[in-house]
């Protein structure tokens, strides 16, 4: 569970609601169920219109990622080459083929599996770079939508406002529900800024990070793949490795991978 993702929402709401009893108003004089139906709502049926249903349908899904910090197991996998580097070094790649079934992650398992096939190096990086390239691409498109979502909210909050205005203009003779409906009118306005600003935005920004961080991975994956197949000493494929790891992950194993 990512506590950083909940401590970002509940501290919103806390600070929203500091702010308004603060300022001397209260908590019901900016809730609104009809500015909520229609920032929400509308902004959320837009994306319809942008984005095939099948996609639309799976958006909550991948939002709700930001609630979990992914482990891509880089340091295992650090681990898991250096020591197939070393069985090749001793034994030829073919041994490589059978310990391949019990790799837990597919993508290096892909790889490995064209080194035992005899694959060039250039083609296994081809192969192993498109399918990285085709699952960054996965990942943009839905951090795309989402940010759009963040585009889309403040300009349905404007129209709500402008909505609300024209309803307080065509009841001016009403002196007494001029401030109190001026009041809803830009209640959509503030809404359509939360959403893009306390939501959406910031879980762009999440999911981008895991983007990154699963991306290098894949990246020292296919560099761990390509030494491998070019029989570099294991040592040196280790420092080369070494290299994608934080201080702290490298620190925990680089005496275990880069012993003599």
């Amino acid at each position: 569970m990512d506590l950083a993702t909940i401590i970002g929402l509940v501290g919103g709401v806390a600070a929203i609601i500091m702010t308004v009893l603060t300022s001397g108003g209260s908590i019901m004089g900016i809730l609104d169920l009809g500015s909520a139906i229609f920032v929400i709502g509308g902004s959320f049926f837009a994306l319809f219109i942008a984005n095939p249903m099948s996609v639309i349908t799976k958006i909550f899904g991948i939002m709700g990622r930001t609630f979990k910090i992914p482990d891509f197991n880089e340091k295992v996998l650090v681990q898991n080459m250096v020591a197939l580097s070393e069985k090749a070094r001793r034994e030829g790649i073919l041994a490589l083929e059978e310990g391949l079934e019990d790799l837990d992650d597919e993508f290096m398992k892909t790889g490995l599996r064209l080194v035992v096939d005899g694959t060039d190096g250039v083609v296994i990086k081809s192969i192993l770079q498109n399918e990285l390239n085709r699952i960054e691409n996965r990942h943009l498109d839905w951090i795309n939508i989402i940010v759009s979502w963040a585009g889309l909210a403040p300009g349905y909050g404007m129209m709500g406002t402008v909505i609300g205005l024209i309803g307080m203009l065509n009841n001016l003779e009403d002196k007494s529900s001029l401030g109190p409906n001026m009041a809803v009118a830009l209640i959509t306005t503030l809404y359509g800024s939360m959403m893009a600003n306390w939501i959406f935005t910031p879980i762009a920004t999440k999911l981008a990070g895991h983007n990154a961080t699963e991306v290098a991975t894949k990246e020292m994956i296919i560099e761990g793949v390509l030494s491998i197949q070019a029989g570099d000493n294991p040592r040196i494929l280790a420092m080369k490795l070494l290299t994608y790891l934080d201080p702290k992950s490298r620190k925990a194993i680089e005496a275990d991978v880069l012993k003599d």
